[in-house]
């Protein structure tokens, strides 16, 4: 339980930055945030899978393709 508790805070860490970049009427900090989100988000998602022996190392360029991810929903979000 640990594990997952520690990955939802990384994954919602930055969230708060995006909502501030939306208050300041600021589109393009909110646009770079959005960038930089999403390019953390593989790393992160990638790393907890790697983790769990889920996938190989040389699926990291999967990662990139946007839908990629449901395929392993509930290893990332469910299980510890």
């Amino acid at each position: 339980m640990k594990n997952l508790l520690v990955y939802y805070f990384q994954i919602l860490l930055p969230i708060p930055l995006l909502f501030l970049s939306v208050k300041s009427n600021n589109s393009t900090l909110f646009i770079t945030l959005l960038v930089f989100y999403y390019i953390y988000r593989i790393f992160t998602d990638y790393y907890r899978l790697l983790k769990k022996d889920v996938v190989k190392k040389e699926a990291f360029l999967f990662f990139f393709i946007p839908i990629w991810r449901i395929k392993f929903f509930k290893e990332l979000y469910f299980e510890k």
